[in-house]
């Protein structure tokens, strides 16, 4: 009759420590600060760590025994897919995480997409275990910013909000590249404009922009590129029915081509269509091709960012250096976490790219009188 097979007890610190008649002490060295330890001994803590299975530290007793995490937490203002999908987002994440990994630490995305209460969000951010925040482009009103406040946690903000006496911020100047991109396209003979941007607001609107309400536009990026272009038209004289602006709250290729076609049928007399984003003008790009329109015979295109794929294309676009922003914004909340010394706001810089989507106008306009 066979015997009945007992469970194997799970080795401890305390465990290992016993058989090699050493302090628990010196076990956790081996794991946590091996220059304590002769190379000698630390091989044989490993050694019978590793023949009973044992793992090492637990990292939650460690993290609750320091009261530190090892991670930053990142919050961003779309869904989780939304870091993996954008080129834009993706670049600030791969400096981010350099930054991260040069100081031995993790990171945590924190989606603070629309669409969940007040008390949810909260919920969301403060079961986040990092050490510190770095807030990507966030509208001083959201939610979960005022759930990071309530941290009290060392925060670095990229983009926006700006303004919190708490937290440094990493961003540009999104609106005189704008200003600058308009001139030029009012020198080249345009007169009519659109803007195809991003989300405004945290509440879905896919349309249209009234001026009227553009000052209490939440998201500072996307309302200072749009400025900048009407600041542009107005120095040259231009009155501000020239610019007709659409909206998208979701932000992908296939928005920029529906935004594209609306924006063209509110007034057809567009000639140059500036996009907030190269993710944006890429699909005003597919939506000009499929409508057999010459760019930029027929109608300029241009964008913002200089993702990899739109310099690729030839696009005429601001490009900013979206992986020195992320790698910054680490690099200042990691160094130090009360921030003293640090500039209340540094802007780096972005640089016109004048490629294949821009040109004269044509003295025959494309539409229908």
């Amino acid at each position: 009759m066979s015997r009945s097979r007992q469970p194997r007890r799970q080795a401890t610190l305390a465990s290992i420590a016993a058989e090699l008649k050493i302090s628990r002490t010196t076990v956790s060295n081996a794991y946590n600060r091996p220059d304590q330890l002769s190379t000698e001994l630390r091989e044989r803590v490993f050694e019978v760590a590793k023949r009973r299975g044992y793992a090492g530290p637990d990292p939650m007793a460690r993290s609750l025994r320091t009261r530190k995490a090892g991670a930053v937490g990142v919050l961003l203002t779309e869904a989780l897919s939304y870091s993996f999908r954008d080129p834009a987002a993706m670049s600030f994440l791969s400096g981010l995480s350099e930054a991260c990994e040069a100081a031995g630490q993790g990171l945590l995305l924190i989606p603070a997409g629309p669409g969940l209460s007040d008390a949810d969000a909260a919920q969301v951010v403060h079961r986040s275990s990092v050490d510190g925040f770095v807030v990507y482009s966030v509208p001083p009103e959201d939610p979960y910013l005022a759930a990071v406040l309530e941290r009290h946690l060392p925060i670095v903000a990229c983009d926006q909000p700006r303004g919190l006496e708490v937290a440094p911020v990493v961003g540009i100047d999104d609106r005189s590249p704008m200003r600058d991109l308009a001139t030029h396209l009012i020198e080249l003979g345009h007169r009519d404009f659109g803007i195809v941007c991003m989300r405004l607001g945290r509440e879905r609107h896919d349309g249209v922009v009234d001026f009227a309400t553009l000052g209490d536009a939440g998201f500072h990026v996307q309302r200072e590129r749009i400025l900048g272009v009407r600041d542009a038209m107005r120095a040259a004289g231009l009155d501000d029915s020239a610019l007709t602006v659409v909206e998208r709250f979701t932000h992908t290729s296939g928005d920029g081509q529906s935004a594209a076609a609306q924006i063209m049928g509110v007034n057809p007399r567009i000639t140059a269509l500036m996009c907030t984003t190269d993710v944006l003008a890429l699909g005003a790009l597919a939506w000009a091709d499929q409508a057999g329109l010459d760019v930029p015979g027929h109608l300029s295109i241009t964008g913002f960012d200089g993702v990899d794929e739109a310099l690729r294309e030839g696009l005429t676009t601001v490009s900013q250096p979206q992986k020195d922003k992320g790698r910054r914004a680490g690099e200042l909340l990691l160094a130090s976490p009360a921030h003293s010394g640090i500039p209340e706001l540094e802007i780096l810089d972005t640089r016109l790219v004048f490629g294949k989507t821009s040109g004269p106008v044509e003295s025959t306009g494309w539409y229908a009188e």
